[in-house]
């Protein structure tokens, strides 16, 4: 603009030199249009630098957008990445470190909440999703091939009275350290969800993702059909403490290797957990298995699945299969299950979408705890002298309302019951449970 203005007026002093030899009106004439010029210039370069701001704006959009959907094209609902790269700290170069978190505050009321039948009404743990923060981060490693290393630590707490998920254990969610790339895929040590959880996570309920990533998801979190993800586990639950995860994807298909350290003096086994996944995600067809092993106090556990979900219009339909076998003392013989699971998730459009699923857990001589209840999949048996067999069946449906892809309303709930020895030590007892949930969950 300053060159645009500068032109005009060196035009003006020229054109003001020669009318010294022009009559009056000449020089009249010849001021016109010297003032004429510089206000066309004027305007001339105010114009051309609007329309370099709105360029810069158009180029700022873009990129944010290209940003965005880059990182959305592998969220999982119930990942941490879910709500894009809003809690960004500090990026530079190859560097970025993201805050992130989920809040779910939930109100309940169940009946057989207690050894005596009773009912009780409550704002409750996280009905979906635990509430959680974190921090991941990742720095891109000079003279490699895209390789950079990454991290994520992510605490649980729980929101009716802030207490941690798991006293005393600050990171319970994650605590990793790894290395990514496109041709190494991602590779993880510490703790982290289990190999089996990250693979069965599209048909084990109605609410991950539809196909397996290399990013984190699960399962939901705390109500009677939750139960499925402990045939995903390990030597220390349905996550891996002191864990190795790697995972790569090979155009449609993903695959993943996974060991638990036992690090017990003495042993190499014990403690330990190993598995192996392989999973196909076709979009409208997915399907992924596993096979997962783990000694868990010198007793072997076992678990093997199968399963995946088809997508036609609005309705996408999960369904999958696990065979679990648990070593037990000989005094009460070893432990087998077939567990089935079927779901749907409608999503018509708009605000609104519908979940309803079943699930069945078939225990044969299953170990019980001193209560008489049985023992959830790869939990010790150790110490174990009776047994339970039968049924454990849900039936669950849930309802949403979003308003954004960072805040929802929720309204859901299910009923459990077992049949022959099989007690379920959520229902104390009692053969059955009904519970229902309203809430909000937000994300940041």
């Amino acid at each position: 603009m300053k060159k645009l203005l500068a032109i005009a007026v060196l035009g003006t002093l020229g054109t003001a030199a020669h009318a010294q030899t022009q009559s009056p009106q000449q020089l009249q004439d010849a001021l016109l249009t010297a003032q004429k010029a510089a206000a066309d210039a004027q305007k001339a370069a105010q114009d051309a630098q609007q329309a370099l701001a709105q360029m810069q704006q158009a180029v700022a959009a873009a990129n944010h957008a290209a940003n965005d959907t880059a990182h959305e094209g592998t969220l999982d609902p119930l990942s941490s990445a879910s709500a894009g790269k809003s809690g960004l700290v500090y990026q530079k170069g190859g560097d970025l470190v993201r805050l992130y978190g989920l809040i779910d505050l939930s109100l309940s009321h169940k009946d057989n909440a207690n050894g005596a039948g009773a009912t009780q009404n409550d704002m409750s743990v996280a009905w979906f999703s635990g509430n959680r923060w974190g921090i991941e981060g990742e720095h891109a490693l000079p003279n490699t091939d895209g390789l950079k290393a990454i991290f994520k630590l992510e605490s649980e707490y729980e929101l009716p009275t802030g207490d941690m998920d798991t006293p005393g254990v600050l990171f319970n969610r994650d605590a990793w350290l790894g290395v990514e790339s496109k041709s190494l895929g991602k590779l993880t040590f510490g703790r982290q969800n289990t190999l089996a959880r990250e693979f069965s996570k599209i048909y084990g309920d109605a609410y991950g993702s539809a196909g397996v990533t290399l990013d984190e998801g699960g399962y939901t979190n705390n109500n009677n059909f939750k139960q499925f993800i402990f045939y995903s586990g390990s030597a220390t639950g349905t996550r891996y403490d002191k864990g190795i995860v790697w995972k790569k994807a090979f155009g449609k298909i993903v695959a993943g290797l996974g060991y638990q350290v036992g690090g017990e003096p003495g042993s190499n086994t014990n403690g330990s957990t190993k598995s192996v996944a392989l999973a196909y995600n076709g979009g409208a067809f997915n399907v992924s298995g596993f096979y997962n092993t783990a000694i868990v106090d010198n007793y072997k556990h076992t678990s093997y699945s199968v399963g995946g979900n088809y997508k036609l219009g609005p309705v996408r339909l999960n369904a999958g299969y696990v065979h679990y076998t648990a070593e037990q003392p000989v005094a009460i013989g070893d432990r087998h299950d077939n567990a089935y699971t079927v779901s749907a998730k409608f999503t018509p459009g708009g605000p609104f979408d519908y979940e309803l699923g079943w699930q069945t857990m078939n225990a044969t001589n299953a170990a019980t705890n001193g209560s008489g209840y049985v023992l959830n999949a790869y939990a010790s048996t150790a110490a174990a002298t009776r047994t339970g067999t039968g049924k454990r069946q849900t039936t669950y449906a849930s309802m949403f309302y979003h308003f954004d892809k960072r805040t929802e309303l929720y309204l859901a709930g299910d009923h459990l019951s077992t049949d022959g020895t099989y007690l379920a030590s959520q229902a104390h007892g009692f053969k059955s449970q009904n519970e229902l949930a309203t809430g909000l969950r937000f994300r940041f």
